[in-house]
Parts: structure tokens; C-alpha cells; sequence
């Protein structure tokens, strides 16, 4: 059973960078729906909003096609790590559990392929394997 535990992470990595990429594409193919969560996150009070959009809009397209690959998942799960606790502090604190939940679970996610790493099924393995 143990031998497993070594496939553990890829439904995780392919759950997480889908929902990522599928969160993010309209705003990577589309500069009006990235203006729209510019105006989002200026609402909330953002710092640099348009900064702040395009910066995490890209971490997280970026970032799940990381994890889908099995490419610096730790790197990406860091990455991703630090911008899902600044949404929920942001945006979601004070939404009901149901709204926060997708959050929580990208987050969850996040700190599990940081602190794990990518399994035998990813490219860091390949290439570990090549050198």
C-alpha cells in the first residue's frame, strides 16, 4: 500500500491546476473581464489593484498548469499558498462558509503540493530521472 502513496499527490495536482487554469482563463484571454477584477479587488481595498489582478491572475494560470505538469510543484504551491491566504483575508473573511470553501480547499491544496512536492507521475520526476 505504501508504493501508493507515491501517486498520492496527481488527483490533487490535477483538481487543484484545472479549477486554477478554469478560474483564471477569462481574465488571461480577455482584458475587460481583468479590468472587471481589477475593480473587484479595488472595492476590497487591494493595493495596487490592476497590479495585484494581473499578478495573481497569472500566479494561478501559471501555477495550475505547474501542477498539472508535475513542474516546481513546491515553488507553485508556495506561490499559491501565499495568494490564497491573502484572498480569504481579503475577499472571503467575512463570507458564509459555502462562499469561502473553494478558498480554502485551493489553499489546502496549495500547502499540500509545498509541503509534498510532486509524485513518480510529474515532470520534476522525469527530469530527476534523466540527470
Amino acid at each position: 500500500m505504501n508504493k501508493l502513496k507515491s501517486y498520492a499527490d496527481v488527483p490533487i495536482r490535477l483538481a487543484v491546476g484545472f479549477h486554477l487554469i478554469y478560474g483564471t482563463q477569462d481574465n488571461v484571454f480577455s482584458w475587460d473581464r481583468m479590468l472587471e477584477f481589477r475593480d473587484f479587488l479595488e472595492a476590497f481595498g487591494a493595493p495596487f489593484p490592476l497590479i495585484s489582478a494581473v499578478v495573481s491572475v497569472y500566479a494561478q494560470f501559471i501555477c495550475g498548469i505547474l501542477f498539472i505538469l508535475g513542474w516546481k510543484v513546491r515553488y507553485a504551491g508556495a506561490v499559491m499558498t501565499f495568494n490564497f491566504i491573502v484572498a480569504i483575508l481579503l475577499v472571503h473573511l467575512s463570507d458564509p462558509y459555502p462562499n469561502i470553501y473553494p478558498a480554502i480547499s485551493m489553499l489546502a491544496g496549495a500547502i499540500f503540493m509545498m509541503l509534498n512536492g510532486s509524485g513518480l507521475i510529474s515532470l520534476d520526476h522525469w527530469l530527476q530521472q534523466k540527470r
